[in-house]
């Protein structure tokens, strides 16, 4: 019998709970920002106005139909962990539709260039932090997903060639340019806020650091920045003299630091700095997966990666790489 652990309960609980705060800011901003100016967006959300101008179908029930009819034909291509893992969000997007939209309506009396931009920072944010927590809101992932199981088209690339399509026929239904620039307003502010709530956190800097202190430099930084030092063997083919590399790791907002501490050093060191955008590990990030409990390799590796944790934790003080 697999016993859940309380810890995994409580992330699963606040995972829950952040898509479905997600999935209702997202609606939020949709109801009283973006609809009331008769834009239509891209995804299902934009998909279901159409269908609500034309036929009248309300958007949360059009986007609700749209949503099981595209898990039903993903059931086989992508396989049941994905679909089962969208069904919730898609559930919750379409609740949160349904109960917006006849409440908000154009609340705030906005002009529609800032109400678009406002709505589409507020859909961002929302789907930016449903996918932090491991959720996913349905719609043209789905597509995109099943594209990307067939081909060589990224996830990304497809959603985008979707969206254009979907936001760029709404001019044969308003005939109006405006409404589809609108569109794409929205679609760029979604999207850009969104890769900042899930980039955000994550980012990193790598240094690459040359210097004939590297001693001192690698020392100072365990002691004064508590980040861990990889030394690395290399050659200089100009001077064919080994020379000894230090490869860093630290936040982003630890880069100045960082710089304050080589600096102070070695004036002339050699320093290259690139941004990563995550790092998992000990003093950094957690990896975010959801993985089968009933599956014994899995259940065999977590517990092997649990004891050589607690042996480094012993044997080691701080966050340090060897």
């Amino acid at each position: 019998m697999v016993q859940i652990k309380p810890g995994a309960i409580w992330r699963s609980t606040k995972d829950y709970f952040f898509i479905t705060l997600g999935v209702a800011i997202y609606a939020f901003g949709f109801s009283s920002f973006i609809l009331p100016h008769d834009v239509v967006i891209g995804g299902l959300a934009g998909l279901s106005t159409i269908l609500y101008f034309t036929t009248g179908l309300p958007i949360a029930v059009g986007n609700y139909a749209f949503n099981l009819l595209l898990l039903a034909i993903a059931y086989k291509v992508v396989g049941k962990q994905f679909v089962f893992g969208t069904i919730f969000g898609a559930t919750m997007i379409s609740v949160m539709m349904g109960i917006f939209i006849p409440l908000c309506g154009d609340i705030f009396h906005l002009e529609p260039f800032l109400s678009c931009v406002i709505g589409g920072i507020c859909a961002g944010i929302g789907i930016g932090m449903a996918f932090v927590h491991n959720g996913s809101t349905g719609g043209t992932d789905i597509v995109a997903a099943m594209v990307a199981k067939h081909s060589n088209v990224t996830i990304g690339r497809t959603m985008i060639y979707v969206d254009m399509c979907i936001i760029s026929s709404s001019y044969f239904i308003f005939h109006k340019i405006d409404t589809v620039v609108y569109g794409f307003i929205v679609l760029f502010m979604c999207s850009y806020m969104a890769d900042l709530m899930i980039n955000t956190n994550r980012q990193a800097t790598q240094f690459i650091i040359f210097s004939r202190k590297w001693q001192e430099i690698a020392n100072a930084i365990n002691n004064e920045a508590k980040r861990g030092c990889t030394v690395l063997n290399g050659m200089g083919w100009y001077s064919k003299q080994e020379v000894k590399v230090l490869l860093v790791m630290a936040r982003k907002i630890e880069s100045v630091t960082i710089f304050r501490i080589i600096k102070s050093i070695d004036r002339d060191a050699f320093i290259t700095q690139a941004n990563v955008n995550g790092v998992y590990g000990q003093g950094f990030d957690q990896v975010k997966v959801r993985m089968k409990l009933d599956d014994t390799s899995v259940k065999a590796r977590l517990e092997e990666h649990a004891s050589l944790d607690d042996e480094f934790k012993a044997s080691s003080s701080g966050h340090r790489m060897v």
